[in-house]
């Protein structure tokens, strides 16, 4: 017997791939999230969200992890976050990774590992033309959330937030990465792109972690005017080898 206002099972089943889709892709969005982080997001009770995140990781779509803190840690259990597994961020890429990087280890290969360098640099001149007008219509301040914002337009999911603890400066976090798979073989890719956030903000920036080196979210310091970065380089590059960053 069916009662009234009772769905059909497969209407039932859509919405709950409909509502899954959307967690996912607020993790995507925002980096790595806790369940009342989601729930506020979604306006999602917290139970439903919780339910979603089961199924998501049992279909090893998402994992959790430990926030990451700053500074001294309060009392209580660490706080649990759920980010994208390598299968979940697959599902939102349809790029051809395995033709980018065979292209690569034949320049690679043919020319040398100074041809690849030179690529990655001007792919990442030639995307920049767009940003680079996006931060000269900003004022100084509003620059790296400038850049953020034609970052995410390019499906980077990028944000700008203050940099925790003592340091003076920004970080500029990506979110997602549509050539993670092929800049884990080929970091060039985001050496050039670093190089490229220098040159574009007029400033030495460090990048702290990167999605390629399997960090939950690419991270770049940006130090306001007048303040060094929080280690010492001698590239504008910086070092895309950081340590783990999940959070």
């Amino acid at each position: 017997m069916k009662y009234m206002g009772e769905a059909p099972q497969e209407e039932l089943a859509t919405g709950e791939r409909s509502t899954r889709n959307r967690v996912a892709r607020s993790i995507l969005d925002h980096g790595p999230s806790t369940v009342a982080d989601l729930a506020k997001r979604l306006g999602l009770t917290q139970a439903a969200v919780r339910r979603h995140l089961d199924a998501l990781a049992c279909d090893g779509v998402v994992e959790a992890r430990e926030k990451r803190v700053y500074g001294a840690r309060a009392r209580g259990r660490p706080a649990k976050v759920f980010a994208l597994t390598d299968y979940g961020r697959d599902a939102f890429d349809q790029s051809y990774d395995l033709l980018a990087a065979d292209a690569l280890r034949w320049i690679a290969e043919l020319a040398g590992e100074e041809a690849v360098m030179a690529f990655a640099r001007a792919r990442t001149a030639e995307q920049s033309a767009a940003y680079r007008a996006a931060i000269e219509a900003a004022d100084p301040e509003d620059r790296t959330e400038a850049l953020a914002k034609a970052l995410s337009a390019d499906g980077y999911a990028a944000t700008a937030r203050s940099a925790p603890g003592p340091q003076q400066g920004e970080q500029l976090c990506q979110h997602h990465c549509p050539v993670a798979h092929v800049a884990e073989q080929y970091p060039q890719l985001c050496e050039a792109e670093t190089e490229i956030f220098s040159s574009l903000l007029g400033t030495h920036v460090q990048r702290l972690a990167t999605i390629a080196h399997g960090d939950g979210v690419c991270t770049t310091y940006i130090p306001r005017s007048g303040h060094p970065t929080p280690q010492t380089t001698d590239s504008a590059s910086a070092s895309t080898t950081a340590g783990r960053n999940p959070a």
